[in-house]
């Protein structure tokens, strides 16, 4: 765990200095998801190989890899994200200091909190065999990822297509719920949590709990919904009709 910590810290260090000289800090979003596959088989390589530790490393890359291969496609050629530009400007001069605490080291003390399955089932992995608990975590998690890929790729082809400009997102997987990326990454997290339970790590359930906490209070619903009224006048009906969160048949 010191290990993964070490990691997580000194990689977001080296972003933020490369982030300083680009004046862009949403060069960190890219790397959220291959951060968690670092840490993963840092703790592996840490403890020594075993089942469960491959297993959990070989779940969290395949998510993490999608992950950050879809933002890095999605802000090229945008400059920086509003969110960090809006923070600019807040603070001025004084940004390029503050990003390191608000922006990367805050992200790296999350992402260590959150990968906390990844590195108790490395660690405890060779302890106890492969059981039923990795079976219904590793099913959950494949459920998870195929709904945040489906999500994501429908997503893209709505805002490539001209036509769509102004509009609101209200078709496949997007008529069920407003955000099925974020449910594709709620269940993506609480399946590697599950499947670290065969270790006997319980208290590794804090990880997906403070993800599940940053999808719908934090940088997730909540974040997102604040402005997206705004810029989507169509949004208010389609909130209206479809289940925030958990996938549910739109209201008529």
């Amino acid at each position: 765990m010191l290990a993964g910590a070490a990691l997580a810290a000194g990689g977001m260090v080296v972003l933020w200095a490369v982030s300083v000289r680009l004046r862009d800090a949403s060069i960190v979003d890219p790397f959220w998801g291959p951060g968690f596959a670092a840490v993963a088989w840092t703790s592996v390589a840490v403890a020594g190989p075993s089942p469960r530790g491959l297993l959990l490393a070989a779940l969290a890359s395949a998510w993490g890899l999608r992950l950050g291969v879809y933002l890095a496609r999605r802000r090229r050629g945008h400059g920086e994200d509003r969110r960090y530009a809006a923070m600019r400007a807040a603070h001025g001069e004084r940004f390029w200091w503050v990003s390191l605490f608000t922006v990367f080291l805050l992200q790296a003390a999350l992402l260590w909190v959150v990968s906390l399955p990844l590195q108790a089932g490395a660690a405890l992995g060779g302890e106890t065999p492969l059981g039923p608990w990795e079976g219904l975590g590793s099913a959950v998690f494949a459920v998870g990822l195929a709904f945040e890929a489906v999500g994501d790729a429908q997503l893209s082809r709505f805002l490539a297509d001209p036509a769509s400009r102004g509009q609101v997102m209200d078709r496949g997987l997007w008529r069920w719920t407003r955000h099925p990326n974020y449910f594709g990454d709620f269940l993506v997290w609480w399946g590697l949590g599950l499947a670290s339970l065969g270790a006997g790590a319980w208290w590794t359930l804090a990880g997906p709990a403070v993800m599940s906490l940053l999808l719908l209070r934090v940088s997730g619903v909540t974040l997102l919904e604040a402005t997206i009224a705004d810029r989507r006048p169509g949004y208010a009906a389609y909130a209206a009709r479809t289940s925030a969160f958990f996938p549910w048949p739109p209201s008529r």
